[in-house]
């Protein structure tokens, strides 16, 4: 990527870095880039999250204390550089500490807040209609963004429940939709999709009739949030997060639901089984009548 190309060049020129640790950085900012891009995120969009799940990530595939800092302070000094340059508009790295304790995962959407936020659009407008059957597929289906853009209403059987969905690497495969999904997403087809005067063969529009940009699923995303009282960072990927969260504590699989989220290796899948664990521990820390946790919130 030229922006990295750019700071490594300027660490070598400017600062004396040497060739190997400049080589060590570019090695590190290519993994990040590696991890971004199967959340469809490019890195002016990371956000604080999204690096610690990276590191979380890193963690689970073996990397040690000493390797996990310098990947950290080659995110903390991109970020920095990028953002005195303008070339992101924010800097997530800033408060990135290196490890001392096992990296903490980022807060998972419950499903009570999946809820609140897919019933927030209002039922009695175009917009509000589209927007919710966006936000149901999403959740059904555990989507990038783009798949959810690209879907066609060919992609969609309402009869047998399933969705055609190409993902990376032009890879298929199908994903079952459950029946509120199924109706919601059937009805908006039917009814509501031809009022926006197609242009695009694809499921979901904009007012121009063409298919919808990734920007405003994010926005649409962030706005019904706020909307459903959600006191959290909500992107697209937050939804396929929950998914995958919600799938296996429900009592699916890991494997199932690598297929589902068409995940390529594994170890990708295996962070949410870490999501999974973090956040029983903070159950049985609260609610375990030996916890001094426990204790402290029954007498709050």
């Amino acid at each position: 990527m030229a922006l990295i190309a750019a700071w490594l060049d300027e660490l070598i020129a400017e600062r004396g870095l040497s060739r190997n640790t400049a080589e060590a950085y570019g090695h590190d900012m290519t993994e990040l880039v590696a991890f971004l891009e199967e959340s469809e995120l490019r890195l002016d969009e990371a956000d604080e999250d999204d690096l610690i799940l990276f590191a979380a990530w890193m963690r689970m595939r073996g990397c040690g204390d000493r390797t996990l800092a310098r990947r950290l302070s080659a995110m903390r000094q991109f970020f920095s550089w990028a953002a005195e340059r303008r070339a992101v508009r924010r800097n997530p790295a800033q408060f990135l500490e290196n490890p001392k304790l096992p990296i903490l995962l980022p807060d998972v959407l419950s499903v009570e807040e999946i809820r609140r936020i897919i019933e927030a659009p209002s039922e009695k407008t175009l917009l509000g209609k589209r927007d919710r059957a966006v936000l149901e597929t999403l959740y059904a289906a555990g989507l990038r963004v783009s798949e959810l853009l690209s879907l066609t209403p060919a992609d969609i059987d309402p009869d047998r429940g399933l969705a055609k969905v190409i993902g990376k690497g032009n890879k298929e495969r199908l994903v079952p939709l459950h029946e509120k999904a199924v109706h919601i997403l059937a009805a908006y087809i039917r009814d509501v999709r031809p009022l926006f005067s197609p242009k695009d063969r694809t499921v979901f529009l904009n007012r121009s009739g063409k298919t919808l940009s990734r920007q405003a699923v994010w926005k649409l995303i962030r706005r019904y949030a706020l909307v459903a009282g959600v006191d959290k960072t909500v992107s697209p990927h937050s939804f396929r997060h929950a998914f995958a969260t919600h799938l296996l504590e429900g009592g699916a699989d890991l494997r199932s639901v690598q297929i589902l989220l068409g995940h390529a290796d594994l170890a990708a899948t295996e962070i949410y089984t870490h999501v999974q664990a973090e956040r029983l521990r903070e159950a049985h820390r609260r609610y375990h009548p030996r916890s001094s946790v426990s204790k402290e919130y029954q007498s709050s």
